[in-house]
């Protein structure tokens, strides 16, 4: 009986690492001297992370600093949206940075078609916002996650259960 391997390609983050790259966001600000006086605050909320301080240009050095914080930690450029800078009462900017987290239905028929065109012994299946790819032999499975690895897709792409 031969028996078949498989792994899922997932879209997630790691959340605690999230938190500690915003409270380090958090401590950089308020020990920073061009910082120190612009009441920024960064708050992480379940889907998103809003930044509200006094100017664009601050604005945009706290989203620098948020990308290498979370560049530090491992975490993804990908998973980050970075919506438009509003204003806010009182002369302060507010930006909703949304949370990519799963695999979208047009990218997971992107990714499984790739996987079927490239691949003749591999099967795609999409499973809500995963895609579980099956094969006879690991070595398969290996080539199929260093050929999706070298895809630019707009998502950030983990694999998992390997088994």
């Amino acid at each position: 009986m031969a028996s078949t391997y498989s792994f899922d390609i997932v879209s997630d983050f790691d959340r605690q690492e999230l938190v500690n790259a915003v409270d380090q966001v958090l401590r950089e600000v308020k020990s920073r001297y061009d910082l120190k006086d612009t009441q920024t605050s960064v708050e992480l909320g379940e889907e998103t992370i809003t930044i509200a301080t006094d100017s664009e240009f601050t604005l945009d050095t706290v989203n620098n600093i948020l990308r290498e914080k979370a560049a530090k930690r491992n975490l993804s450029q990908k998973i980050f949206d970075f919506g438009k800078a509003e204003s806010a009462s009182g002369n302060r900017v507010r930006q909703e940075v949304k949370l990519k987290k799963g695999i979208s239905q047009d990218i997971a028929k992107q990714i499984s078609k790739l996987i079927r065109d490239e691949f003749k012994k591999v099967q795609a299946s999409i499973q809500g916002d995963a895609v579980r790819v099956s094969a006879k032999a690991k070595d398969d499975l290996q080539t199929v996650i260093q050929r999706l690895k070298q895809e630019d897709f707009p998502v950030a792409l983990q694999f998992t259960n390997y088994r």
